[in-house]
């Protein structure tokens, strides 16, 4: 059990639970942004319909698939990031691609290399911090790998796909059902070839009532810079309009500014008490600007991604009517805070 807590990559359920899901985000770009792909493995566990299963999403386009395998056909290593659904096999090394479905056919290997790991501290095993012990919570988030290099190619419906020189990221999600609302924004590929963003905000449940929680990592220069409700961080704006989000945040030592544009997206299921009903859509085409200050109000760093991913389930912007809610965040990090005696 202690092992699963300080490596979250790893598969944290068992095929026994009830009311359960778990799923792993593998997002690839090919080196001319040409194509984008995500593939997420994981297991649906709920009364009516126990099952494993791939999606698969193609950012250029929106199309997507959900292909439902069995139960029996899910394998994991129970030491080491490595796990199995039906013929296709899923790492934080590689993957290796065998999917057949009635619309889709998917073959072929990737090849991971320069792999960014977030780090594991005793009182921080993954990104959700001190959170990672609550054992209650709806969603738990892990981020398997920020940043890596793409070696390969797959054959989509028989095209040829070439992934030489791209870039991947992968993360993922377990626990009942995804948040009521939420806002997730991931990018990794800025002009600067090694830098990552990943920022989420959601409604979550919280001993019968509920607090506006966020994570928001940026790795550049061969730094994590943290911003989150757990280490004192603040949201001071949010702006949302059309398909555009303008978010500022802000701890003692940085400031960072990030402004996202959402384009083609696609239909994905989400869990509901472990069954993949609820539908969603998602960008993997979209584009993000930011800029990073320091303690001085000084920039020290601005970039752009292109093939970024949104995802934007607007409830969550009624939170943020008139500037309350970026009070009532702050005000309930600090309830949270009291409550675990932190």
């Amino acid at each position: 059990m202690l092992y699963r807590l300080y490596n979250p990559s790893i598969f944290q359920g068992n095929l026994r639970k009830k009311n359960y899901f778990e799923g792993w985000y593998f997002k690839h770009v090919s080196a001319g942004l040409n194509y984008v792909f995500s593939f997420i493995p994981g297991i649906s566990l709920n009364e009516k319909d126990p099952h494993a299963f791939i999606q698969v999403i193609n950012g250029a386009t929106g199309e997507s698939d959900y292909i439902t395998y069995p139960l029996s056909s899910f394998s994991w290593s129970r030491i080491k990031f490595r796990l199995s659904v039906g013929n296709s096999v899923f790492t934080d090394q590689y993957i290796s691609l065998d999917i057949k479905s009635e619309n889709l056919t998917v073959y072929g290997r990737i090849d991971y290399s320069n792999v960014v790991k977030y780090p594991s501290r005793v009182f921080s095993p993954g990104i959700m911090g001190w959170y990672s012990f609550v054992p209650f919570m709806e969603c738990k988030h892990g981020i398997v790998s920020v940043n890596h290099d793409l070696t390969g190619g797959l054959f989509i419906n028989d095209q040829p796909i070439d992934f030489d020189y791209g870039k991947g990221y992968i993360e993922k999600d377990w626990g009942t059902s995804f948040p009521e609302s939420w806002l997730w924004i991931q990018a990794n590929n800025f002009n600067d070839h090694n830098s990552c963003l990943h920022f989420s905000v959601a409604k979550v449940p919280w001993r019968g009532k509920y607090f506006i929680g966020f994570i928001c990592l940026l790795y550049y220069n061969r730094k994590f810079f943290l911003f989150s409700t757990y280490n004192n961080s603040k949201i001071t704006e949010i702006n949302h309009t059309g398909n555009s989000v303008f978010i500022v945040i802000e701890n003692k030592r940085n400031k960072l500014k990030i402004y996202s544009a959402r384009s083609i997206s696609g239909e994905l299921k989400a869990p509901v008490d472990g069954s993949m009903t609820r539908k969603i859509r998602e960008s993997i085409d979209s584009r993000v600007s930011i800029a990073l200050y320091n303690s001085d109000n000084k920039v020290v760093y601005t970039d752009s991604s292109s093939r970024a991913g949104i995802e934007l389930i607007e409830k969550i912007f009624e939170y943020f009517n008139d500037g309350k809610t970026i009070q009532k965040l702050n005000e309930s990090h600090t309830a949270a805070t009291i409550q675990n005696g932190r």
